[in-house]
C-alpha cells in the first residue's frame, strides 16, 4: 500500500469531513478509546470534524491525512497549536487514527513523522500526547522517540464503557 501524507487546510478539511468521519467511526467501532462511546452516530462524528475544520481555519490546529494509493483517507492525526501564553513552544498531538483496513502498513508511523515535521515548521519543540495503556500505540510512540511519563489508571472509558488506563508521553524536538 502506498501512503501519502497530506496537510489539510481549512477548505480541504471541510471537503473531507465524510471521509474523516468514516475513519473515526471505524476506529471507535474497532474499540479505540478516542473520546467517543458506542454507538457513535454519524451526525456526531460529522459535527466533531466540522469543529476540527473550524479549528484549522482559525489556526488552532494542524490536520494531517494519510491517503492510500486511490486517494482515500485511511488515517489522520492532529496537532493542537493553540496553547496558553506561557507555552508557545508546545503542542498537543490528538486523534491519531488509522482505519482498521489500513493498519500494519506503516500509516501511523508516517503520520507521526509528518506531525513531527509540521511541529518543527510551527516552531513547536515540546509535544505531548496520551494513549490507552497497554495498546499498540504505546509501542509506536516509543519507537518514534516519545518518552513515557506515566500512567493514570481508569482515566477514561473504552467505547463499550469499560474503564481504561491512559499513558502520557512527551517528545522534545530539536530546532533543526
Amino acid at each position: 500500500m502506498t501512503i501519502n501524507i497530506r496537510r489539510l487546510d481549512a477548505d480541504a478539511a471541510a471537503a473531507n469531513i465524510d471521509a474523516l468521519a468514516d475513519v473515526l467511526i471505524d476506529c471507535v467501532e474497532g474499540g479505540a478509546s478516542v473520546s467517543f462511546m458506542l454507538p457513535l452516530a454519524r451526525a456526531k462524528a460529522l459535527a466533531f470534524w466540522r469543529d476540527v475544520a473550524g479549528g484549522v481555519a482559525r489556526g488552532e490546529r494542524v490536520l494531517l491525512a494519510a491517503e492510500d494509493d486511490t486517494g482515500r483517507i485511511v488515517g489522520t492525526v492532529q496537532m493542537i497549536t493553540a496553547q496558553p501564553d506561557n507555552q508557545p513552544h508546545r503542542a498537543d498531538i490528538a486523534k491519531m487514527l488509522v482505519h482498521r483496513r489500513a493498519r500494519r502498513n506503516g500509516v501511523a508511523q508516517r503520520l507521526m513523522e509528518g506531525i513531527d515535521a509540521a511541529a518543527r515548521d510551527a516552531g513547536k519543540s515540546v509535544l505531548v500526547l496520551d494513549t490507552v495503556s497497554g495498546g499498540d500505540a504505546e509501542r509506536l510512540y516509543e519507537r518514534a522517540g516519545w518518552q513515557r511519563v506515566g500512567e493514570v489508571p481508569q482515566f477514561a472509558l473504552m467505547p463499550n464503557g469499560e474503564p481504561c488506563g491512559t499513558t502520557f508521553f512527551y517528545k522534545h524536538l530539536s530546532a533543526y
